[in-house]
């Protein structure tokens, strides 16, 4: 096989190898920064998780203007579909605003208040159950977004212990993973089988979404009875969502802003539309920053690099990656899918699975199922996470979240949501 194998995909292979030891390493590469502060630059670039992807990406397209000249390099970076890291970052920037985070929160906070359980366990709950299931009609990285400000605002930034903060982060990616699937457009993995496989949104309500919302509902349950007491002693109730902004917001300005974030849902696809509605966005905000806070701007263009990044080095997986799927029994495909996402995104493995021609409805639940399990493991399993990874890392120590940390604290919520899908 190996005969049959290019130099550009071998090296494609390497280097996304290193990728991922990179991803694993930047908590190593943060504490070089505090330590020698000679080139702390550097070492905060090569610290910022968001960056890695987009850095090797940069190595393997100068590496290709050697191995197959400007042309064939300029080419492929060309072939590839940038579409996704565009609508993540548009998405983000949107969702995020303080109208839109004000409105949802007061929604939360409203139905937390006829919970028979404390505020401050309700409202937390809520932002792990509620919100990632929103995902399914708002797309998971609008709800990553909004779940993870919340949780930030009115959770992280109170003191909460080191094993309650990664434990939060686990569930959250593994609740954003697995909670999209109600729908046939929200979930990256499922969008990029649904129309190849004819699966609608009855199809995917029936044959994941439910077992996903059971999952999501018992992991949230879970973790909220296990720390209420450390929860209820921080006290807060999921924090009012960005600073600085008045606490009233005009019903007619939220009603814009849901506008422009319903826009882009619906051209997820189009980006000139999805694009040029942001810049309608950005001109709006401008217009009435009274009821703005600071776009973030910075934060969404870093996890579009990552994902870009992940793009330009998942082109050339392929090879390897559909051998591994083909002649593999459904239940042990399951098993693999899930292992296979934490080191690689869990939209590429869907799709490299839809290219395989013939393939029996026991493939295509496992696959795609499997997909959606093990989206938590890691910050690159994921689209949405490098979103959540963005917006939470400043309050772990240092700025570096653990990927260790992350892939232990993600096991328990993943082991639920195998049990819904393997046994339900």
């Amino acid at each position: 096989m190996l005969a049959s194998v290019s130099a550009p995909e071998i090296l494609a292979a390497v280097l996304f190898a290193l990728a991922v030891v990179h991803t694993f390493s930047t908590r190593f590469f943060a504490h070089l920064a505090h330590r020698q502060t000679t080139h702390a630059g550097l070492w905060h670039l090569l610290a910022e998780v968001e960056v890695v992807f987009g850095f090797w990406a940069f190595v393997l397209i100068v590496a290709l203007f050697w191995l197959v000249g400007r042309e064939g390099a300029i080419a492929y970076l060309e072939g590839r579909d940038f579409t996704e890291p565009m609508f993540v970052f548009v998405v983000m920037v949107i969702a995020a605003s303080r109208p839109i985070v004000v409105t949802v929160m007061g929604g939360v906070r409203l139905l937390a208040s006829v919970m028979p359980v404390p505020r401050t366990l309700a409202v937390y709950f809520l932002c792990l159950a509620l919100v990632p299931l929103l995902g399914s009609f708002i797309t998971e990285p609008a709800a990553m977004t909004l779940a993870a400000l919340m949780l930030r605002d009115g959770y992280f930034r109170r003191g909460l212990s080191n094993r309650l903060k990664y434990a939060t982060l686990g569930m959250l990616f593994v609740n954003i993973s697995i909670g999209g699937t109600l729908t046939h457009f929200a979930a990256p993995p499922v969008l990029m089988v649904a129309a190849k496989w004819q699966w609608d949104t009855v199809f995917m309500a029936s044959q994941f979404g439910w077992k996903a919302a059971l999952a999501v509902l018992v992991n949230a349950v879970l973790i909220t009875w296990l720390f209420r007491r450390e929860l209820l002693a921080q006290g807060g109730d999921g924090g009012e969502g960005g600073e600085g902004a008045p606490a009233g917001m005009p019903v007619t300005v939220a009603g814009i802003h849901l506008a422009f974030l319903v826009g882009a849902v619906v051209f997820a696809h189009h980006p000139v539309v999805f694009l040029g509605l942001f810049l309608f966005f950005l001109g709006y905000t401008e217009a009435y920053q009274a009821y703005q806070d600071r776009l973030i701007l910075r934060e969404g263009l870093l996890v579009a690099f990552f994902l870009a990044g992940l793009v330009v080095l998942g082109g050339l997986q392929q090879w390897w990656l559909q051998q591994t799927l083909l002649g593999v029994p459904p239940t042990a495909l399951y098993f693999l899918a899930t292992g296979l996402t934490a080191i690689t995104d869990n939209a590429a493995l869907t799709y490299l699975a839809s290219l395989v021609e013939g393939v029996s409805a026991e493939f295509k639940y496992a696959i795609v199922a499997g997909a959606v399990t093990g989206g938590g493991l890691t910050v690159i399993a994921n689209a949405p996470n490098p979103a959540g990874v963005a917006i939470l890392k400043s309050s772990f120590d240092e700025e570096a979240i653990s990927p260790l940390g992350l892939l232990l604290a993600a096991l328990p919520p993943t082991g639920v949501a195998i049990l819904a899908f393997q046994l339900l």
